[in-house]
């Protein structure tokens, strides 16, 4: 039993040779009407040429000897398809070129001397039984007396020249066709051939193993571009599963440590319930519940900010306002140097979002800092600018994209002495690009780093 694809693949190889085959008939078949039209017209053209030169040609010959003895010169010249007569001015024949003319008129064309009259017609039963004639009729005058010079052009000839061609187009109309359809059938196949080795390599690439590739033809055309293409999409899709498992992963790494500490500090609150030891452990448990409730909710923005735009609530907003707060919570709860420029200016955004895009960078900076953190807030080239910088060791320049990924963090051990989970400078970039800005991370002269985040200003 042929497979599926093989019948559809079938199936558009049949279209497409089906297709190439009506094109091609469609396109002998006016082809070919335009050439027998024109061959008709030019062998008649023809046959009407020689007509008129040979009546052009018996009327010079009468209007210089007269019509003694014409007879038998007209006999001598006149060519198998054509007969002529000479008529007087009663219309009695007094010259033909064959004895089948001698008697009847062939026309009752008269015209004066010197013009030219046509005539067509079909049955000729003093010449032939059924063929078409062309008729040429001249006037010509010899001592006073109008004579009609005739030439009667049979066209048979012509005509059936015309029927023998049609019946060469008819019978190479099927045997074209039939070579029209082999090769397309055979071209289209071969066309195919590469998206078919695309289409079983994708078919066997399984969601566990994205690190296979489809072949890319070396044609440089659409299908080579297509292959690329798949290519690239695999490439996005192996990063997107990597991220997803590390994902799952470090949330799974960042939830079981609360999680131990809740579970063994439930295994003593029984014995230790009526001891000094409940206070330790009620604020423990406080503390670890706090921190997983912080992750959920973290996780949840990200979430969001992934399936659709970060919802926002957007006011006026004061950042130096925001940066203020968090000068004045930084110097009443740390033992750092606390430096702030911060000047007026206003965006307009959620406010929650933009409290906690400064919170995290300063909470980060406080985490970094040896002895000062700076912080300052300004109106610069049309755009809000924030910084936050400190004097702490510093970010290397490879890792600076790097930490903005979730559960990045620096440490290689994994340490969460300062209980952060590596998702805060992950919500600042999403909540910056919520509001169509910018947050880099850069050297600072303290051999610190300094986060610079910048936001549109409001259209006046």
């Amino acid at each position: 039993m042929p497979s599926i694809s093989g019948l559809r693949r079938a199936s558009v190889r049949s279209r497409s040779t089906a297709a190439a085959v009506v094109v091609v008939a469609a396109a002998m078949a006016l082809g070919a009407g335009v050439l027998l039209l024109l061959l008709q017209r030019a062998l008649i053209s023809a046959a009407s040429d020689a007509a008129d030169g040979r009546v052009a040609d018996v009327a010079a010959q009468v209007s210089a000897e007269g019509v003694e003895n014409l007879g038998a010169d007209l006999a001598k010249t006149t060519r198998a398809s054509q007969i002529v007569q000479v008529l007087d001015t009663s219309g009695r024949v007094v010259a033909a070129s064959s004895a089948r003319a001698e008697t009847v008129p062939l026309t009752g064309l008269r015209p004066a001397a010197g013009t030219v009259l046509r005539a067509e017609v079909g049955e000729m039963p003093l010449l032939d039984d059924d063929h078409d004639y062309l008729i040429v009729a001249r006037g010509v005058k010899y001592e006073g007396t109008t004579y009609t010079a005739v030439v009667a052009s049979s066209v048979e000839t012509q005509r059936a020249t015309v029927a023998t061609v049609t019946q060469y187009l008819l019978l190479g109309f099927p045997v074209l066709l039939i070579v029209v359809g082999t090769a397309s059938w055979m071209l289209t196949g071969q066309a195919l051939r590469p998206v078919e080795r695309i289409r079983s390599r994708v078919q066997g690439i399984e969601s566990s193993d994205l690190t296979e590739r489809v072949p890319v033809p070396e044609t440089d055309d659409e299908i080579a571009r297509l292959a690329a293409t798949m290519n690239e999409m695999l490439d996005r899709l192996q990063a997107g599963q990597a991220n997803q498992r590390r994902f799952v992963a470090d949330a799974s790494h960042e939830l079981r440590s609360p999680l131990a500490t809740m579970t063994a500090g439930l295994d003593v609150i029984e014995p230790s319930s009526r001891g000094q030891a409940w206070q330790g452990l009620h604020e423990l448990m406080k503390g670890e519940a706090v921190r997983m409730q912080r992750l959920v909710e973290n996780l949840l923005l990200l979430a969001k900010a992934d399936d659709a735009a970060l919802p926002l609530h957007r006011a006026d907003v004061d950042l130096d306002d925001l940066v203020d707060a968090e000068v004045r919570r930084l110097r009443a709860g740390h033992r750092l140097e606390v430096q702030a420029d911060v000047r007026p200016v206003r965006v307009v955004g959620d406010p929650l979002r933009l409290s906690q895009l400064i919170r995290n960078l300063v909470e980060n900076a406080a985490t970094a800092a040896h002895s000062t953190v700076r912080l300052s807030a300004t109106e610069q080239d049309g755009q809000a600018v924030v910084t936050v910088e400190d004097d702490g060791d510093g970010i290397p320049e490879d890792d600076r994209e790097r930490v903005f990924e979730r559960f990045v963090r620096l440490d290689s051990s994994r340490a969460r002495a300062s209980g952060g989970s590596g998702l805060g400078l992950s919500i600042v970039q999403e909540i910056a690009k919520a509001h169509h800005g910018t947050v880099t991370l850069a050297a600072a002269a303290s051999q610190g780093t300094v986060a610079t985040v910048k936001l549109p200003l409001p259209t006046r």
